[in-house]
């Protein structure tokens, strides 16, 4: 990993292009025809029942903040659900200026609303805050704020957004991340992070997803198997779909490109389950929406024990929205720390490190940003355009993601849903 602007301490993007070799065993069901649209292959929509869901809670009345490479506002699918964020990268542009389609790409993910054949986020009644911090690349061509990372935190934490989903990760801790995290918890934030994407590789413990307080998520595919590139161990804390994400191509914001989502969606996916599960439950504190999560994850073994590439279980927020499952617990106490918190954000005392307006308004950009992730396009599709795709799929699923149930075996660190759907953690 290239060190930027003379720091150690790195974020680098987590939606990394797997092996081309590796190939998806459709259990149970027939390979789909090519894929029309974008839309068409958002196979988890279905999986996870998300029609049936919004008809109850569409993440309304839930701000979440992308701490990512910025948010592009003008793109169809994200017009009017972009709210005014925050830059802490200290270069040129702001966070509208995503220069690298990473950060648009989550945000869309979470509350997309599908226009113009975009992509359909999972809570489209949600609302994004977009925080701009900057990773390695960004930083070898511009003179950065060394403590964005850190400051965008703060600031998430000092606003009125309830999730906070970051899908960048890096093997460096610092101390004053750490304390941003702790503060963060203490305001009451739900903090969701990706694991990162080296499982089969080095699987270094990375950050802010190495912090006891952030829910660490994994990466799964349509059939129930964590990625073979899904970091595994304790800092996983639920899977939630990952594989065969449509993303952005490059910085034109033209096209979405066919490849892998990674742990990166898989974050924005269960920052999103998050919201809907609060939208459907607005008294509640951070703590009882993830006690219901991991409560109401699909697993196979005993409630409470976590699986090193599961952790507590596949994601599943159509069973506390459609069923009323999944026990909300005690307000104050962390179900990843087991300690008590301050659940209220009025209770502590404002940080004095910079802070996001989260207002109300839709953000205004006049451009659509200026940098991309081309290297990873596989077959490309135009947004709407009707054209067709080599690797999509058409939204459905096997049944065995629809129903719900018991998770599967793990075998050679690849855990396969049966009768499953949803998150887990390490």
């Amino acid at each position: 990993m290239r060190a930027g602007m003379g720091r150690p301490q790195r974020h680098v993007l987590a939606a990394l292009a797997v092996a081309a070799s590796w190939s998806v065993v459709f259990a149970g069901v027939a390979q789909p025809a090519a894929a029309a649209d974008v839309q068409s292959k958002q196979w988890y929509l279905k999986a996870m029942q998300a029609e049936e869901m919004w008809k109850i809670a569409t993440g309304e009345g839930i701000k979440i903040a992308v701490i990512d490479s910025g948010v592009n506002p003008n793109t169809a699918s994200l017009k009017g659900q972009v709210l005014k964020g925050l830059d802490t990268t200290g270069a040129a542009g702001d966070e509208n200026d995503d220069y690298d389609g990473h950060g648009t790409n989550m945000a869309e993910l979470i509350a997309g609303t599908g226009a113009g054949g975009g992509l359909k986020g999972l809570a489209p009644g949600a609302k994004i805050v977009p925080m701009r911090v900057s990773d390695t690349e960004f930083q070898n061509r511009n003179s950065v704020n060394a403590r964005d990372v850190e400051d965008a935190i703060r600031a998430a934490a000092d606003s009125d957004v309830k999730i906070i989903s970051m899908s960048i990760s890096s093997p460096y801790s610092s101390q004053e991340e750490r304390e941003a995290v702790k503060y963060a918890q203490s305001r009451g934030k739900l903090f969701f992070a990706a694991v990162g994407n080296d499982g089969a590789g080095r699987n270094q413990e990375e950050y802010p997803a190495g912090y006891p307080q952030v829910v660490g998520v994994a990466s799964a595919d349509r059939d129930g198997k964590v990625a073979e590139y899904s970091q595994h161990g304790n800092t996983v804390d639920i899977a939630a779909p990952g594989k065969e994400i449509p993303r952005w191509c490059d910085k034109s914001f033209q096209r979405y490109c066919d490849g892998d989502g990674g742990t990166s969606a898989a974050t924005a996916i269960a920052s999103a389950s998050a919201a809907l599960v609060w939208s459907a439950n607005p008294d509640w504190t951070a703590n009882q929406v993830l006690n219901v999560l991991f409560d109401t994850a699909g697993r196979d073994w005993k409630k409470g024990d976590r699986s090193s590439y599961l952790g507590h279980g596949l994601i599943r927020p159509a069973m506390n929205i459609l069923k009323g499952k999944g026990d909300p617990g005690d307000p104050n106490i962390s179900p990843l720390t087991n300690e008590r918190t301050n659940d209220s954000p009025s209770s502590p005392a404002p940080s004095e490190q910079p802070s996001t307006p989260a207002s109300d308004q839709p953000a205004q950009s006049g451009n659509g940003g200026n940098g991309g992730n081309g290297s990873e396009a596989d077959e490309t599709v135009a947004a709407g355009d009707g054209s067709t795709s080599a690797s999509g799929g058409d939204g459905g699923a096997p049944l065995s993601l629809i129903l719900g149930g018991i998770a599967g075996v793990a075998v050679l660190g690849a855990v396969v849903f049966v009768l499953v759907r949803r998150r887990g953690a390490a």
